[in-house]
């Protein structure tokens, strides 16, 4: 950057991608403090609803779902079978692979916790209307299309940046 650049926060486009980074903290850190009394944390969330939504999903493929390390989950699994919430099985075909399903007392709790995000995004998201969050959700899938694009502009991009460094 050189004196003539003009700076970042500036820029409107900065300044909104702050906005919605902010937002994404915000309701991060409001939907721990709202699962709290029970006991669960937002990636122990992510980990429940999504072996509700595919029960006996793969602990790799739960991985590669959240975005996540397997070594993460690795951590996090034990936390909940230990509580009674999931089981882990091996695969009949491959028993190399760990199968992961809810037990009824994981179902509940599930149940529970997926009550108390949607009226979070409820009560959040009615700050808008719908043809807002609509429009706001059509502008993040296009981000996330953006950023996970299979030719690698991005990361060609950093790479060349990196070049021009040295």
């Amino acid at each position: 950057m050189n004196k003539k650049q003009p700076l970042p926060w500036d820029n409107p486009r900065f300044h909104n991608w702050i906005a919605v980074a902010r937002a994404c903290q915000v309701m991060g850190l409001s939907l721990a403090r709202a699962l709290q009394p029970l006991d669960i944390k937002p990636p122990h969330l992510d980990i429940l609803v999504n072996l509700f939504r595919t029960p006996g999903i793969s602990q790799q493929d739960l991985a590669d779902k959240l975005l996540v390390g397997r070594s993460n989950l690795s951590m996090l699994l034990p936390q909940l079978e230990k509580r009674g919430l999931l089981v882990r099985r091996s695969d009949p075909q491959d028993r190399r692979v760990l199968r992961l399903e809810l037990t009824p007392s994981g179902t509940d709790l599930t149940l529970e916790a997926i009550a108390i995000q949607t009226d979070l995004i409820d009560r959040t998201m009615k700050t808008a209307s719908t043809e807002e969050c609509n429009l706001v959700g059509e502008v993040m899938t296009r981000i996330i299309h953006e950023l996970t694009r299979p030719d690698g502009a991005i990361e060609a991009r950093t790479e060349e940046a990196e070049r021009k460094k040295a």
